[in-house]
C-alpha cells in the first residue's frame, strides 16, 4: 500500500537451542506509515531487539514476510540487501559503536563512503549533521574523547547521513544518565520532525514511549497494540 512505509506479516523467529527450538517471534503484524514514529515495549528478553533487527535486515525470520514500500525485503540477493540496508535504514543501538581510531567526523562519512559516495559530498553532510546535533566544537575530535552523550549525538548523525526513510534505535539512551537521556530523546524526536524519517524505538522505559506518541507491547511472541485487537491465530 502506498501510504505504508514497512508491512510486516505474520513474521516468525525461532532459535535452535541444545534442548530444541525456542519460538521468540511467533507471528508479529505491524504497519508503519512515514514520518511516524512508534515505541516497542515489552519486558527483558521477549524478543525486541530481535524484533529491530529484522525490520533492520541485520537478521532474518523464520517465516513471514517484511515490505518495504510493498517489496518483500528478504527476496532480494545478499549484495542488494546490503545496498537496501546502506541507502534506506539507520541504526543507533545502547552502545554507539563508533570507530575509535577516527574523529567524530570520519564517522558520521563512514556510511557513504562504504556506499561508494564521493568523498568531499560526504565531508558536507557530515559537517551539516554534526552541526545540526549541536557538536560543530567537536567535529574533529577522537571519539574517544567525547561525552557519553556527544558519542550518541555522532551515532544519531551517522545514521542520519544518507537520509533513510527510517531509522531503527534499540535502547539508545539505556546506557545515559537521565539528562543526557532525555538530550539525546529531544534530538531524535527533532530529527524525526526535520528530516522527516520514521523513528522507531525499542525501550524498557514507559516515559519515553510517551514522548513517541504510538506504542506497542511485545507479548508472548505477538504485538499488541492499545485499543487494536490481536488477529486470531490457528
Amino acid at each position: 500500500m502506498s501510504d505504508q512505509l514497512m508491512s510486516i506479516e505474520g513474521m516468525r523467529r525461532s532459535f535452535t537451542t541444545g534442548d530444541g527450538s525456542i519460538e521468540v517471534l511467533r507471528g508479529v503484524d505491524l504497519r508503519l506509515r512515514p514520518r511516524e514514529r512508534l515505541a516497542i515495549l515489552g519486558n527483558s528478553g521477549v524478543g525486541k531487539s530481535t524484533l529491530l533487527h529484522i525490520m533492520g535486515t541485520l537478521d532474518r525470520p523464520s517465516g513471514g514476510r517484511v515490505l518495504f514500500r510493498g517489496e518483500d525485503v528478504f527476496a532480494k540477493t545478499p549484495r542488494d540487501l546490503a545496498h537496501f540496508r546502506n541507502r534506506h535504514l539507520g541504526f543507533i543501538f545502547q552502545f554507539h559503536h563508533l570507530l575509535p581510531e577516527f574523529d567524530a567526523l570520519e564517522n558520521v562519512m563512514m556510511p557513504g563512503l562504504i556506499g561508494g559516495l564521493p568523498f568531499d559530498e560526504m565531508r558536507g553532510r557530515a559537517r551539516h549533521l554534526l552541526t545540526e546535533v549541536g557538536l560543530e566544537h567537536r567535529i574533529t575530535h577522537p571519539v574517544g574523547k567525547l561525552s557519553g552523550g556527544e558519542r550518541q549525538r555522532v551515532a544519531v548523525a551517522r545514521a542520519l547521513v544518507l537520509e533513510p526513510a527510517l531509522l531503527l534505535a534499540d535502547e539508545p539512551t539505556g546506557n545515559l544518565d537521565p539528562k543526557t537521556a532525555d538530550q539525546v530523546l529531544d534530538l531524535l524526536l527533532e530529527m524525526n520532525r526535520v528530516h522527516g524519517t520514521a523513528l522507531v524505538v525499542v525501550t524498557h522505559s514507559p516515559e519515553i514511549a510517551a514522548r513517541l506518541g504510538r506504542r506497542v507491547v511485545l507479548v508472548d511472541g505477538y504485538l499488541e497494540e492499545p485499543g487494536v485487537p490481536r488477529p486470531e491465530t490457528s
